[in-house]
């Protein structure tokens, strides 16, 4: 189920928080081919976004406490990554927040909400971590939003309208509320067009997409 979502270049770059730029050079490079379509129109996976951050992160350099540089993880642990992530079970994402990190080494692993880190095997581990579905930030001074809950109200969850964010309990998406905006409606009114969505929800649509956009402007 590695093909579940799918996201245009534009859209896997605001909601991963890596520039577009460097999406398309690793498309080009075959280091991330898009998985859900390779051509045009290229369409990247949610799986292909949690792997954007992954070799975003293991290919920058890191510094211990004392200041000491760390280097980038080698190209054999960026694959390593990239097939535990195509093998992971997208049922975890249809309930609480999971949580997915990733070591330097390339090692994927699962913590449960409340439970202990472990792989998927269960062995525990230490917490020297991304985990790759929280907010992520790069150097570039793009952030990504949590990609299972963007915002209290919010969801992503990949076998649900293609992975696209939308009001939790709704089949709303963010990106439509955000259109209604730009054509002028006010908050009050785009909620009174959805009677279930309260005008929080609407007000946290609106703030997501516009840090998606920043995200695309700031990397343009």
């Amino acid at each position: 189920m590695h093909g579940a979502g799918a996201y245009t270049a534009d859209r896997a770059a605001a909601l991963s928080g890596v520039p577009k730029s460097t999406v398309h050079y690793w498309a080009r490079k075959g280091h991330l081919v898009p998985s859900i379509s390779p051509e045009r129109v290229k369409l990247w996976s949610y799986t292909d976004l949690l792997s954007l951050r992954t070799i975003y992160w293991l290919r920058q350099p890191k510094w211990t406490a004392e200041g000491h540089e760390i280097p980038s993880s080698t190209m054999p642990a960026v694959r390593r990554a990239l097939a535990a992530l195509r093998a992971l079970d997208l049922d975890l994402f249809q309930g609480d927040r999971p949580l997915v990190v990733v070591d330097r080494d390339g090692n994927v692993l699962l913590d449960p909400p409340g439970g202990t880190l472990q792989t998927p095997a269960g062995q525990r581990v230490a917490r020297d971590l991304l985990d790759v579905v929280a907010p992520f930030d790069t150097v570039e001074g793009l952030r990504g939003p949590d990609l299972r809950a963007p915002r209290p109200h919010l969801r992503i969850i990949p076998l649900k309208l293609a992975g696209s964010p939308h009001v939790e309990g709704t089949r709303v998406e963010t990106r439509a509320l955000a259109a209604l905006s730009s054509r002028g409606y006010e908050i009050n009114q785009i909620a009174a067009l959805y009677p279930r969505v309260a005008p929080n929800a609407v007000d946290e649509a609106l703030d997501l997409e516009s840090q998606l956009a920043r995200n695309l402007g700031q990397a343009a």
